[in-house]
């Protein structure tokens, strides 16, 4: 955010989180609840996994689903699965106090692995493996991923649109 001239608070809070079924639907209620709190303008991110053959899965739970399963976990549910799309999603959401919320989405399209590769990245960069690509995320170097990934493209509808988001009513 500074190489574009904006200057970001990490606050390290852990705020109550609804579990939905879309990751937009999570975002909105913690904007309101951080915004009540401190009273400024607040940015969070929620990032998911959906694999298809999993009927989604783990989607919002991407987080718990990695403490608890891990890369191993998903690829033992893949097992002998042959259809392995998945994609990756990310809400960045923002609201400013009197302002209304503002969700960014990026999505990153490809596929799980038949096993973990790479030793980059984090979370399930080994086994996910961007569309029209041969390489994990955790193989690939790290401006390159951010390039694809659904973050790096949330991040960048964010970016374009918060001049106008600051704007004062």
């Amino acid at each position: 955010m500074a190489e574009h001239g904006f200057e970001l608070d990490h606050l390290k809070m852990v705020y109550p989180e609804l579990q939905a079924s879309s990751l937009e639907t999570t975002i909105i209620p913690g904007l309101l609840w951080l915004v009540s709190k401190y009273d400024r303008p607040i940015m969070i991110d929620d990032s998911g996994l959906f694999i298809d053959a999993l009927g989604g899965f783990p989607g919002v739970y991407s987080s718990y689903a990695f403490k608890t399963l891990g890369c191993e976990g998903i690829l033992r549910l893949m097992d002998g699965a042959k259809q392995r799309d998945a994609r990756f999603e990310c809400c960045i959401g923002f609201l400013a106090p009197e302002g209304e919320p503002f969700i960014a989405k990026g999505v990153a399209k490809g596929s799980i692995s038949d096993e973990m590769r790479g030793s980059g990245g984090f979370g399930y960069d080994p086994i996910f493996v961007h569309e029209g690509h041969a390489k994990t995320y955790a193989e690939i170097e790290i401006g390159e991923k951010n390039r694809l990934s659904h973050r790096g493209r949330a991040m960048e509808k964010f970016i374009d649109s918060l001049p106008g988001l600051l704007q004062e009513p």
